[in-house]
């Protein structure tokens, strides 16, 4: 497998169950995955802060530790 092709196969199949756990039809992912390492433990934080907050950014809880699979709530 190339690494595209099992980010597409991912993709897929987490966009579809989530859209039907969600009650929801449409894009779930953006077009676009690229890769990133990690500087050091600011940029860490950064971006774990990024992500646990994207579930607030899109409406479906007011605070991170809130929505349920979050990683917010063990911190």
């Amino acid at each position: 497998f190339k690494m595209s092709q099992l980010v597409h196969s991912w993709k897929s199949f987490t966009a579809n169950l989530c859209n039907q756990l969600l009650g929801r039809t449409g894009k779930f992912w953006e077009r676009e995955s690229f890769d990133r390492y990690i500087r050091n433990e600011r940029h860490y934080l950064n971006a774990l802060s990024y992500i646990e907050n994207n579930p607030v950014k899109a409406g479906l809880c007011e605070k991170a530790e809130r929505w349920r699979w979050s990683s917010a709530q063990r911190r």
